[in-house]
Protein backbone atom coordinates (compact mmCIF):
# COMPACT_ATOMS: atom_id res chain seq x y z
CA UNK A 1 0.00 0.00 0.00
CA UNK A 2 1.77 3.00 -1.41
CA UNK A 3 0.09 5.78 1.54
CA UNK A 4 3.15 8.28 1.73
CA UNK A 5 3.24 10.13 4.30
CA UNK A 6 5.94 13.48 4.49
CA UNK A 7 7.87 12.80 7.07
CA UNK A 8 9.46 15.23 9.90
CA UNK A 9 12.75 14.35 11.92
CA UNK A 10 13.22 14.72 15.85
CA UNK A 11 16.92 15.51 16.09
CA UNK A 12 16.79 14.89 19.66
CA UNK A 13 15.27 11.07 19.82
CA UNK A 14 17.57 10.93 16.78
CA UNK A 15 20.59 11.17 18.58
CA UNK A 16 19.60 9.53 21.87
CA UNK A 17 18.19 6.28 19.43
CA UNK A 18 22.43 6.84 17.22
CA UNK A 19 24.09 6.90 20.55
CA UNK A 20 22.29 4.77 23.12
CA UNK A 21 22.35 7.66 25.31
CA UNK A 22 19.04 7.66 26.23
CA UNK A 23 19.74 4.70 29.17
CA UNK A 24 22.52 6.21 29.86
CA UNK A 25 20.63 9.29 31.04
CA UNK A 26 17.80 7.00 33.04
CA UNK A 27 20.67 4.92 34.90
CA UNK A 28 22.54 8.74 35.35
CA UNK A 29 19.32 10.12 36.68
CA UNK A 30 18.28 6.72 38.84
CA UNK A 31 21.00 6.56 40.35
CA UNK A 32 21.25 10.31 41.35
CA UNK A 33 17.71 10.11 42.95
CA UNK A 34 18.03 6.65 44.46
CA UNK A 35 19.91 8.58 46.94
CA UNK A 36 17.57 11.34 47.68
CA UNK A 37 14.22 10.54 46.06
CA UNK A 38 12.72 13.54 47.83
CA UNK A 39 14.93 15.56 45.60
CA UNK A 40 12.93 14.54 42.40
CA UNK A 41 10.06 16.60 43.50
CA UNK A 42 12.18 19.84 44.65
CA UNK A 43 14.82 19.72 42.15
CA UNK A 44 12.81 19.62 38.20
CA UNK A 45 14.93 22.39 37.05
CA UNK A 46 17.67 20.33 37.95
CA UNK A 47 16.22 17.47 36.11
CA UNK A 48 15.55 19.18 33.05
CA UNK A 49 19.40 20.95 32.93
CA UNK A 50 20.82 17.62 33.33
CA UNK A 51 18.47 16.80 30.24
CA UNK A 52 19.49 19.73 28.32
CA UNK A 53 23.42 18.82 29.12
CA UNK A 54 23.30 15.27 28.43
CA UNK A 55 21.18 16.48 24.91
CA UNK A 56 23.88 18.69 24.00
CA UNK A 57 26.91 15.97 25.06
CA UNK A 58 25.19 13.66 22.78
CA UNK A 59 25.18 16.11 19.71
CA UNK A 60 29.35 16.78 20.48
CA UNK A 61 29.60 13.10 20.31
CA UNK A 62 27.73 13.00 17.39
CA UNK A 63 29.63 15.54 15.78
CA UNK A 64 33.06 14.14 16.33
CA UNK A 65 31.42 11.12 14.27
CA UNK A 66 31.37 13.63 10.90
CA UNK A 67 35.58 13.39 10.82
CA UNK A 68 35.46 14.71 6.67
CA UNK A 69 33.35 18.11 7.93
CA UNK A 70 34.58 21.17 8.06
CA UNK A 71 34.03 22.65 11.20
CA UNK A 72 33.97 26.32 9.79
CA UNK A 73 31.02 25.30 7.37
CA UNK A 74 28.71 24.13 9.96
CA UNK A 75 26.82 25.81 12.70
CA UNK A 76 26.06 24.19 16.20
CA UNK A 77 22.88 25.08 17.26
CA UNK A 78 19.93 23.97 19.23
CA UNK A 79 18.17 21.38 17.91
CA UNK A 80 20.55 20.56 14.98
CA UNK A 81 23.28 21.19 13.33
CA UNK A 82 23.23 23.87 10.20
CA UNK A 83 25.33 23.96 7.61
CA UNK A 84 27.06 27.28 6.91
CA UNK A 85 27.42 28.71 3.09
CA UNK A 86 28.85 31.53 1.44
CA UNK A 87 26.32 31.66 -1.24
CA UNK A 88 22.66 33.64 -0.79
CA UNK A 89 19.99 32.33 -1.58
CA UNK A 90 16.22 32.02 0.18
CA UNK A 91 13.64 29.34 -0.13
CA UNK A 92 11.29 29.53 -3.00
CA UNK A 93 7.69 30.96 -2.08
CA UNK A 94 6.24 27.40 -4.24
CA UNK A 95 7.94 24.26 -4.86
CA UNK A 96 8.37 22.88 -8.09
CA UNK A 97 6.02 20.42 -7.69
CA UNK A 98 2.42 20.73 -6.05
CA UNK A 99 2.36 17.38 -3.20
CA UNK A 100 0.93 14.53 -4.98
CA UNK A 101 -2.78 13.46 -3.48
CA UNK A 102 -2.57 9.74 -2.25
CA UNK A 103 -5.60 7.87 -4.57
CA UNK A 104 -7.46 4.20 -4.52
CA UNK A 105 -10.38 4.44 -7.21
CA UNK A 106 -11.05 6.85 -9.96
CA UNK A 107 -13.91 8.48 -10.57
CA UNK A 108 -15.28 5.29 -11.45
CA UNK A 109 -14.83 4.17 -8.70
CA UNK A 110 -12.43 1.32 -10.53
CA UNK A 111 -9.40 0.82 -8.56
CA UNK A 112 -6.39 2.25 -10.09
CA UNK A 113 -3.91 -0.53 -11.76
CA UNK A 114 -1.17 0.76 -9.58
CA UNK A 115 -2.59 0.84 -6.24
CA UNK A 116 -2.88 -1.68 -3.46
CA UNK A 117 -4.88 -1.49 -0.61
CA UNK A 118 -5.59 -3.63 2.67
CA UNK A 119 -8.68 -5.70 1.42
CA UNK A 120 -11.47 -4.43 2.33
CA UNK A 121 -14.53 -7.16 3.61
CA UNK A 122 -18.46 -7.35 2.33
CA UNK A 123 -19.69 -6.76 5.54
CA UNK A 124 -17.68 -3.67 6.41
CA UNK A 125 -17.74 -2.03 2.65
CA UNK A 126 -21.34 -2.34 2.53
CA UNK A 127 -21.99 -0.61 6.35
CA UNK A 128 -19.73 2.43 4.85
CA UNK A 129 -22.18 2.73 2.00
CA UNK A 130 -25.37 1.79 3.88
CA UNK A 131 -24.29 5.03 6.67
CA UNK A 132 -22.83 7.16 3.36
CA UNK A 133 -26.46 7.05 1.96
CA UNK A 134 -27.79 7.37 5.29
CA UNK A 135 -26.32 10.25 6.26
CA UNK A 136 -26.79 12.22 2.48
CA UNK A 137 -30.15 11.02 3.11
CA UNK A 138 -30.58 12.68 6.45
CA UNK A 139 -29.25 15.30 5.22
CA UNK A 140 -31.54 16.00 2.67
CA UNK A 141 -34.49 15.48 4.90
CA UNK A 142 -33.16 18.04 7.66
CA UNK A 143 -32.63 20.67 5.63
CA UNK A 144 -36.54 20.92 3.99
CA UNK A 145 -37.39 20.68 7.19
CA UNK A 146 -35.47 23.91 8.59
CA UNK A 147 -36.67 25.40 5.13
CA UNK A 148 -40.51 24.41 6.32
CA UNK A 149 -39.58 26.37 9.23
CA UNK A 150 -39.69 23.16 11.70
CA UNK A 151 -36.26 23.65 12.49
CA UNK A 152 -33.78 27.02 13.08
CA UNK A 153 -30.74 25.84 11.42
CA UNK A 154 -28.78 23.02 9.51
CA UNK A 155 -25.65 22.26 7.92
CA UNK A 156 -25.25 19.48 5.49
CA UNK A 157 -22.08 17.31 4.56
CA UNK A 158 -23.40 17.15 1.03
CA UNK A 159 -19.92 15.91 -1.21
CA UNK A 160 -18.10 15.31 2.04
CA UNK A 161 -19.80 11.77 2.80
CA UNK A 162 -16.19 9.88 2.38
CA UNK A 163 -14.56 12.13 4.73
CA UNK A 164 -17.18 11.29 7.54
CA UNK A 165 -17.76 7.87 6.76
CA UNK A 166 -14.56 6.34 5.93
CA UNK A 167 -12.18 8.12 8.74
CA UNK A 168 -15.00 6.91 11.28
CA UNK A 169 -14.43 3.83 10.07
CA UNK A 170 -10.16 3.60 10.98
CA UNK A 171 -10.38 4.54 13.95
CA UNK A 172 -11.99 2.56 17.39
CA UNK A 173 -14.35 3.77 19.68
CA UNK A 174 -11.74 4.70 22.40
CA UNK A 175 -10.78 7.22 19.65
CA UNK A 176 -11.59 10.24 20.67
CA UNK A 177 -13.32 12.83 18.18
CA UNK A 178 -13.15 16.76 18.43
CA UNK A 179 -15.32 17.96 15.66
CA UNK A 180 -16.20 20.73 13.84
CA UNK A 181 -19.73 21.12 12.76
CA UNK A 182 -19.40 18.82 9.66
CA UNK A 183 -19.05 15.47 11.23
CA UNK A 184 -22.31 14.18 11.70
CA UNK A 185 -21.65 10.95 9.88
CA UNK A 186 -18.77 9.87 12.63
CA UNK A 187 -21.37 9.99 15.30
CA UNK A 188 -24.32 8.12 12.58
CA UNK A 189 -21.10 5.37 12.71
CA UNK A 190 -20.21 4.85 15.91
CA UNK A 191 -24.03 4.28 16.74
CA UNK A 192 -25.86 7.86 17.64
CA UNK A 193 -29.46 6.82 16.39
CA UNK A 194 -31.82 8.82 13.93
CA UNK A 195 -33.96 9.75 16.91
CA UNK A 196 -30.74 11.11 18.78
CA UNK A 197 -29.98 13.70 15.93
CA UNK A 198 -33.82 14.59 15.67
CA UNK A 199 -34.09 15.21 19.52
CA UNK A 200 -31.06 17.57 19.43
CA UNK A 201 -31.87 19.26 15.94
CA UNK A 202 -35.32 19.87 17.51
CA UNK A 203 -33.71 20.63 21.15
CA UNK A 204 -36.26 18.82 23.28
CA UNK A 205 -36.10 17.25 26.64
CA UNK A 206 -34.59 14.23 25.04
CA UNK A 207 -31.49 16.42 23.33
CA UNK A 208 -27.98 15.12 25.09
CA UNK A 209 -27.55 18.81 25.32
CA UNK A 210 -30.60 19.79 27.03
CA UNK A 211 -32.07 22.36 24.61
CA UNK A 212 -29.32 24.68 24.71
CA UNK A 213 -27.40 23.83 21.29
CA UNK A 214 -28.39 25.40 18.00
CA UNK A 215 -29.10 22.58 15.80
CA UNK A 216 -26.24 20.25 14.68
CA UNK A 217 -24.11 20.96 17.25
CA UNK A 218 -24.64 17.27 18.97
CA UNK A 219 -22.20 15.75 21.25
CA UNK A 220 -22.15 12.41 23.42
CA UNK A 221 -19.74 11.55 25.82
CA UNK A 222 -20.66 7.87 25.94
CA UNK A 223 -19.15 7.90 21.93
CA UNK A 224 -15.94 9.77 23.06
CA UNK A 225 -17.54 12.54 20.82
CA UNK A 226 -16.92 16.13 22.17
CA UNK A 227 -19.64 18.92 21.90
CA UNK A 228 -19.77 20.85 18.85
CA UNK A 229 -18.91 24.42 19.22
CA UNK A 230 -19.37 27.11 16.39
CA UNK A 231 -15.98 29.18 17.04
CA UNK A 232 -13.58 28.30 14.08
CA UNK A 233 -10.70 26.56 15.04
CA UNK A 234 -10.88 26.58 19.12
CA UNK A 235 -11.19 23.04 19.40
CA UNK A 236 -7.50 22.38 17.56
CA UNK A 237 -5.75 23.07 20.67
CA UNK A 238 -8.19 21.30 22.95
CA UNK A 239 -7.45 17.62 20.99
CA UNK A 240 -3.80 18.27 21.80
CA UNK A 241 -4.48 18.74 25.03
CA UNK A 242 -7.12 15.79 25.49
CA UNK A 243 -3.96 13.58 23.22
CA UNK A 244 -1.73 14.83 25.90
CA UNK A 245 -3.44 13.51 28.62
CA UNK A 246 -3.89 10.23 26.83
CA UNK A 247 -0.42 9.84 26.52
CA UNK A 248 0.27 10.57 29.97
CA UNK A 249 -2.36 7.65 30.98
CA UNK A 250 -0.47 5.66 28.23
CA UNK A 251 -3.94 4.49 26.18
CA UNK A 252 -3.80 2.84 23.86
CA UNK A 253 -5.84 5.47 21.37
CA UNK A 254 -5.54 8.73 19.89
CA UNK A 255 -7.28 11.72 18.90
CA UNK A 256 -8.69 12.99 16.01
CA UNK A 257 -9.84 16.83 15.31
CA UNK A 258 -11.08 17.69 12.07
CA UNK A 259 -11.92 21.27 10.78
CA UNK A 260 -12.04 22.99 7.55
CA UNK A 261 -9.52 25.42 5.31
CA UNK A 262 -10.75 28.23 6.78
CA UNK A 263 -9.90 27.38 10.00
CA UNK A 264 -6.08 27.59 8.88
CA UNK A 265 -6.25 31.09 9.01
CA UNK A 266 -7.14 30.75 12.59
CA UNK A 267 -4.01 31.21 14.80
CA UNK A 268 -5.50 28.26 17.15
CA UNK A 269 -4.46 26.11 14.18
CA UNK A 270 -0.85 27.58 14.49
CA UNK A 271 -0.86 27.27 18.01
CA UNK A 272 -2.50 23.54 18.13
CA UNK A 273 0.49 22.36 15.45
CA UNK A 274 3.19 23.55 17.30
CA UNK A 275 1.53 22.42 20.30
CA UNK A 276 1.22 18.73 19.01
CA UNK A 277 4.63 18.47 17.86
CA UNK A 278 6.57 19.83 20.46
CA UNK A 279 4.87 17.51 23.17
CA UNK A 280 4.95 14.52 20.70
CA UNK A 281 1.06 14.18 21.26
CA UNK A 282 -0.88 11.37 19.63
CA UNK A 283 -3.33 13.56 17.49
CA UNK A 284 -4.48 13.27 13.84
CA UNK A 285 -5.46 16.69 12.64
CA UNK A 286 -8.04 15.90 9.44
CA UNK A 287 -8.44 19.18 7.11
CA UNK A 288 -11.55 19.36 5.29
CA UNK A 289 -9.97 21.29 2.44
CA UNK A 290 -13.72 21.79 0.71
CA UNK A 291 -12.42 24.80 -1.52
CA UNK A 292 -14.92 27.26 0.19
CA UNK A 293 -14.57 28.99 3.64
CA UNK A 294 -18.23 29.81 3.36
CA UNK A 295 -18.07 32.50 0.43
CA UNK A 296 -14.02 32.75 0.64
CA UNK A 297 -12.09 30.58 -1.63
CA UNK A 298 -8.58 28.59 -0.58
CA UNK A 299 -6.88 31.43 -3.36
CA UNK A 300 -7.90 33.91 -0.56
CA UNK A 301 -7.19 32.29 2.12
CA UNK A 302 -3.19 31.31 1.36
CA UNK A 303 -0.99 31.26 -1.13
CA UNK A 304 1.02 27.76 0.03
CA UNK A 305 0.45 24.63 -1.25
CA UNK A 306 -2.73 23.87 0.11
CA UNK A 307 -2.60 22.91 4.15
CA UNK A 308 -0.38 19.59 3.72
CA UNK A 309 2.81 21.51 3.63
CA UNK A 310 2.10 23.51 6.66
CA UNK A 311 2.83 20.21 8.45
CA UNK A 312 5.95 20.13 7.15
CA UNK A 313 6.81 23.37 8.71
CA UNK A 314 5.67 22.35 12.22
CA UNK A 315 8.24 19.22 12.27
CA UNK A 316 4.51 17.17 11.74
CA UNK A 317 4.15 13.80 9.27
CA UNK A 318 1.66 14.70 6.56
CA UNK A 319 -0.41 13.44 3.61
CA UNK A 320 -2.56 14.71 1.14
CA UNK A 321 -5.63 12.54 0.52
CA UNK A 322 -8.67 12.42 -2.27
CA UNK A 323 -11.40 13.27 0.27
CA UNK A 324 -14.21 11.88 -2.20
CA UNK A 325 -12.36 8.48 -2.34
CA UNK A 326 -13.25 6.43 0.53
CA UNK A 327 -11.01 3.92 0.23
CA UNK A 328 -8.35 6.51 0.00
CA UNK A 329 -9.37 8.04 3.13
CA UNK A 330 -10.00 4.67 4.76
CA UNK A 331 -6.84 3.88 4.44
CA UNK A 332 -4.80 6.94 4.82
CA UNK A 333 -6.86 7.24 8.57
CA UNK A 334 -6.02 4.11 9.24
CA UNK A 335 -2.16 4.26 9.14
CA UNK A 336 -2.19 7.63 10.14
CA UNK A 337 -3.86 6.23 13.48
CA UNK A 338 -1.16 3.23 13.77
CA UNK A 339 1.07 6.01 13.70
CA UNK A 340 -0.02 8.46 16.06
CA UNK A 341 -0.49 5.81 18.95
CA UNK A 342 3.07 3.34 18.27
CA UNK A 343 5.03 6.40 17.69
CA UNK A 344 3.51 9.11 19.71
CA UNK A 345 3.57 11.81 17.29
CA UNK A 346 1.13 13.93 15.75
CA UNK A 347 -0.27 13.31 11.80
CA UNK A 348 -1.95 16.05 9.88
CA UNK A 349 -3.92 14.32 6.43
CA UNK A 350 -5.17 17.38 3.99
CA UNK A 351 -8.40 15.69 2.50
CA UNK A 352 -9.20 17.68 -1.28
CA UNK A 353 -12.83 17.02 -1.45
CA UNK A 354 -15.55 19.77 -2.36
CA UNK A 355 -18.91 21.20 -0.46
CA UNK A 356 -21.60 20.18 -2.96
CA UNK A 357 -24.37 22.14 -0.85
CA UNK A 358 -24.37 25.49 0.91
CA UNK A 359 -22.30 26.24 3.62
CA UNK A 360 -25.66 26.36 5.75
CA UNK A 361 -28.78 27.21 5.45
CA UNK A 362 -28.01 30.55 6.34
CA UNK A 363 -26.02 30.67 3.02
CA UNK A 364 -26.10 30.52 -0.62
CA UNK A 365 -23.26 29.57 -2.31
CA UNK A 366 -24.73 30.36 -5.89
CA UNK A 367 -23.94 34.37 -5.08
CA UNK A 368 -20.27 33.32 -4.43
CA UNK A 369 -19.81 29.84 -6.95
CA UNK A 370 -21.11 29.13 -10.50
CA UNK A 371 -24.16 26.72 -10.81
CA UNK A 372 -21.76 24.97 -13.11
CA UNK A 373 -18.62 24.45 -10.93
CA UNK A 374 -21.46 22.59 -8.36
CA UNK A 375 -23.02 20.49 -10.99
CA UNK A 376 -19.47 19.30 -12.11
CA UNK A 377 -18.70 18.02 -8.69
CA UNK A 378 -22.29 16.53 -8.14
CA UNK A 379 -21.96 14.90 -11.34
CA UNK A 380 -18.46 13.87 -11.89
CA UNK A 381 -16.87 13.94 -8.48
CA UNK A 382 -19.62 12.92 -6.06
CA UNK A 383 -18.49 9.98 -3.29
CA UNK A 384 -21.18 8.34 -3.22
CA UNK A 385 -22.05 7.41 -6.50
CA UNK A 386 -17.79 6.70 -6.57
CA UNK A 387 -18.13 4.21 -3.47
CA UNK A 388 -21.49 2.03 -4.88
CA UNK A 389 -19.97 1.69 -8.01
CA UNK A 390 -16.99 0.02 -6.71
CA UNK A 391 -19.57 -1.98 -4.63
CA UNK A 392 -21.14 -3.15 -7.60
CA UNK A 393 -18.13 -3.76 -9.29
CA UNK A 394 -17.32 -6.47 -6.02
CA UNK A 395 -20.96 -7.73 -6.96
CA UNK A 396 -22.00 -6.84 -3.22
CA UNK A 397 -24.73 -4.43 -4.20
CA UNK A 398 -27.69 -4.37 -6.56
CA UNK A 399 -30.51 -1.85 -7.45
CA UNK A 400 -33.15 -3.78 -5.36
CA UNK A 401 -30.64 -3.04 -2.33
CA UNK A 402 -30.55 0.10 -3.05
CA UNK A 403 -34.35 1.26 -3.48
CA UNK A 404 -34.89 -0.69 -0.21
CA UNK A 405 -32.00 1.54 1.76
CA UNK A 406 -32.88 4.63 0.52
CA UNK A 407 -36.81 4.22 1.61
CA UNK A 408 -36.54 2.53 4.86
CA UNK A 409 -34.09 5.05 5.92
CA UNK A 410 -36.22 7.96 4.71
CA UNK A 411 -39.47 6.56 6.89
CA UNK A 412 -36.84 6.12 9.98
CA UNK A 413 -36.09 9.93 9.81
CA UNK A 414 -39.52 11.09 8.99
CA UNK A 415 -41.06 8.60 11.99
CA UNK A 416 -37.79 10.46 13.96
CA UNK A 417 -38.42 13.76 13.18
CA UNK A 418 -42.51 13.35 14.69
CA UNK A 419 -41.66 12.09 17.26
CA UNK A 420 -38.65 14.78 18.27
CA UNK A 421 -41.33 17.37 17.26
CA UNK A 422 -44.29 16.05 19.89
CA UNK A 423 -41.24 16.09 22.68
CA UNK A 424 -41.89 18.44 24.87
CA UNK A 425 -38.71 20.99 25.93
CA UNK A 426 -36.48 21.07 28.29
CA UNK A 427 -37.73 23.11 31.54
CA UNK A 428 -37.14 26.48 32.24
CA UNK A 429 -34.57 25.34 34.95
CA UNK A 430 -32.40 23.45 32.87
CA UNK A 431 -31.03 26.72 31.59
CA UNK A 432 -29.01 27.41 35.17
CA UNK A 433 -27.83 24.11 35.55
CA UNK A 434 -24.46 22.29 34.50
CA UNK A 435 -22.08 24.59 34.98
CA UNK A 436 -21.41 25.45 38.91
CA UNK A 437 -21.58 22.69 41.96
CA UNK A 438 -23.26 25.81 43.94
CA UNK A 439 -24.46 28.26 41.70
CA UNK A 440 -23.38 31.87 42.59
CA UNK A 441 -25.94 34.41 43.71
CA UNK A 442 -25.42 36.47 40.06
CA UNK A 443 -27.11 33.21 38.52
CA UNK A 444 -30.13 32.50 41.08
CA UNK A 445 -31.15 36.70 40.42
CA UNK A 446 -30.44 35.65 36.53
CA UNK A 447 -33.10 33.22 36.84
CA UNK A 448 -35.15 34.80 39.41
CA UNK A 449 -35.54 37.64 36.98
CA UNK A 450 -36.42 36.01 33.86
CA UNK A 451 -39.42 33.81 35.94
CA UNK A 452 -40.73 37.59 36.88
CA UNK A 453 -40.24 38.77 33.19
CA UNK A 454 -42.26 35.87 31.68
CA UNK A 455 -45.19 36.82 33.97
CA UNK A 456 -44.83 40.18 33.32
CA UNK A 457 -45.39 39.20 29.19
CA UNK A 458 -46.99 35.07 28.82
CA UNK A 459 -47.77 35.98 25.62
CA UNK A 460 -44.34 36.27 24.29
CA UNK A 461 -43.10 33.07 25.83
CA UNK A 462 -43.45 29.93 23.95
CA UNK A 463 -45.98 27.60 25.08
CA UNK A 464 -44.34 24.41 24.96
CA UNK A 465 -41.33 25.22 27.24
CA UNK A 466 -42.29 24.14 31.01
CA UNK A 467 -41.83 27.04 33.66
Amino acid sequence: MAVWFIRSVNIGHHLKEKLGLLGVLNNSLQHHYCRDPDAISSNSAYIFSIRRFESTKAQQQLHSMYEDDDQNQVLDFPGGRVMLTPEMGFISETPEQRVKCYRVLDDNGQPIMSSSFPEVNKELAIKMYRDMVTLQTMDTIFYEAQRQGRISFYATSTGEEAINIASATALTINDIVVPQYRESGVLLWRGFTMQEFANQCFGNKADNGKGRQMPIHYGSKKLNYFTVSSTIAEQLPQAVGVAYSLKMDRKDACVITYFGDGGTSEGDFHAALNFAAVLDAPVIFFCRNNGWAISTPTSEQFRSDGIVVKGQAYGIRSIRVDGNDALAVYNAVKEAREMAISEQRPILIEALTYRIGHHSTSDDSTKYRSANEIEHWRMVREPVTRFRKWVQWNGWWTEEDESELRSSVRKELLHAIQVAENVEKPPLADLFTDVYDHPPSNLYEQERSLRETIKRHPQDYPPNVPV
